[in-house]
């Protein structure tokens, strides 16, 4: 991949980000976050949005304790 490759933003049902190239299907058990750009640009608002890093799961389980 160069530095052209368009990217987009993708999440999981833990809500785990990832970063993927826009032109590629979007694998089984992801969808898009909504944004697109540069490798850098997604790298920012992935930043931005997941602050935590824990799976949705496992938080979920420690706030019922």
């Amino acid at each position: 991949m160069d530095d052209e490759t368009v990217f987009q933003v993708l999440v999981n049902d833990e809500e785990q980000y990832s970063l993927w190239p826009a032109d590629k299907e979007v694998p089984a058990g992801w969808r898009r976050d909504g944004m697109k750009g540069s490798r850098e640009e997604c790298m920012r608002h992935v930043d931005e949005v997941w602050t935590d890093m824990r799976p949705r799961s496992l938080r979920e389980r420690l706030a019922a304790e």
